[in-house]
């Protein structure tokens, strides 16, 4: 595995990929890798000729008071999982490669995508994201890019700049990946005590109990995330952010749910902000 740390030379590497008629792969991550992140990278190992993974702590895509200082950082780490793995090249871009002036020149994203969800909750965090995304995507140049259905919110704004900057790279999303309890994994459950990450897999029980009602003929928006919420409420280190049913990649409110709807839950679990979601009846649902 190459390990590169310029932006120059990994478009220099780029460039000898396109050249050479192969497929690149991309994984962008902020490090701090688990299994959800590998699947991204065996599903770029299966489809294409060369995978690069960066990891990159993105400084714009957190606002004030959240926990960019603390996010768990171990690069040496990565490295372990991604030599395991068979990854090519691990990008490690300096801060000054991806933002060159202080004075940022942010990738404005729809409003219509990000006034709800983590959008409502985090503002100016997707505009960072956006604005990260497509500058790692100017340096890799990728084929195709790798991205988990955990950040259904994320998928859907990366989607919308790689079509408004008609940008070469084709977003793959690919399942989530969980635990043995159902939550799903994030670099965030580090931050659990043993209690909260008991009580962290209400989550993914409040979803479960969700697709099974809608499944046997429920159907009521309303009547689901009040059920949701009491699931959510039963658990004392739990405090919901958001609770919302809506029209998947459109994120328009349903008040009956129906094909391709998105079931969307955030919620702190003592410090520790968590997001989860389910896809109902659609081609993505797990």
């Amino acid at each position: 595995m190459e390990v590169v740390t310029r932006a120059s030379e990994m478009k220099t590497l780029s460039c000898r990929v396109k050249e050479s008629g192969d497929v690149l792969g991309f994984v962008p991550t902020m490090g701090y890798l688990h299994e959800g992140h590998l699947s991204l990278v065996r599903a770029s190992r299966k489809e294409c000729d060369i995978t690069v993974v960066s990891v990159f702590v993105n400084p714009t895509q957190f606002g004030r008071g959240e926990d960019f200082d603390k996010y768990p950082r171990d690069v040496e780490r990565d490295k372990a999982f991604l030599e395991k793995e068979n990854v090519d090249i691990l990008f490690i871009p300096e801060k000054t490669d991806i933002y060159p002036e202080d004075d940022i020149e942010y990738i404005e994203v729809d409003e219509k995508l990000t006034k709800t969800l983590c959008g409502a909750s985090r503002p100016g965090h997707f505009k960072g994201v956006a604005t990260v995304v497509a500058k790692l995507f100017d340096i890799v140049r990728p084929d195709k890019s790798y991205f988990g259905q955990k950040d259904a919110q994320q998928v859907v704004v990366i989607k919308n700049v790689v079509k408004n900057l008609s940008l070469p790279v084709e977003i793959k999303v690919m399942p989530t990946v969980r635990e043995d309890d159902g939550l799903a994994m994030s670099s965030r459950n580090i931050y659990l005590s043993e209690d909260e990450r008991s009580q962290a897999a209400s989550l993914y029980k409040s979803l479960s109990t969700a697709k099974g009602l809608i499944s046997r003929g429920n159907k009521s928006s309303e009547e689901i995330k009040r059920i949701i919420t009491k699931i959510l409420e039963n658990e004392k280190n739990v405090k919901i952010d958001y609770v919302e049913i809506i029209e998947n990649e459109r994120f328009i409110p349903v008040d009956k749910i129906k094909d391709n709807t998105l079931v969307a839950i955030a919620a702190f679990v003592g410090n520790t902000r968590l997001i989860d979601n389910t896809i109902i009846n659609g081609k993505n649902e797990e």
